[in-house]
């Protein structure tokens, strides 16, 4: 599958969300959608990492759809606001590379081999 840009995720959110007559959700809304999404997530990842194994009825949900989830949910949220997102993660990128430069222990050339 070939690479796609955080743009062209986000022109392709948007014709799919341009083709129904409700539009994207009140902010508000989306953010109600973000955190249930963040819910199932952390519902599946306490099943497999945590402490609360699933009931033998409960069906087996994947992480990849879950994450997914979230990222559709996300795109919309931008769209809805007009933010780029790339231009928000080259932001957050360059403030994590300022205030947290010497927060972490590097690893040295030996570590990365």
């Amino acid at each position: 599958m070939e690479e796609q840009s955080i743009k062209a995720m986000q022109r392709e959110v948007d014709q799919y969300i341009s083709q129904f007559k409700e539009g994207y959700f009140h902010p508000l809304s989306m953010l109600a959608r973000m955190t249930e999404e963040v819910g199932e997530l952390a519902r599946e990842v306490n099943h497999r990492y945590g402490e609360k194994p699933k009931k033998p009825e409960e069906a087996e949900q994947s992480m990849e759809m879950e994450l997914g989830d979230m990222l559709f949910i996300l795109i919309c949220f931008a769209n809805s606001l007009d933010i780029d997102l790339e231009e928000a993660f080259r932001l957050v990128m360059d403030k994590y590379e300022v205030r947290d430069a010497d927060r972490w222990t590097r690893l040295d050339e030996n570590d990365a081999t």
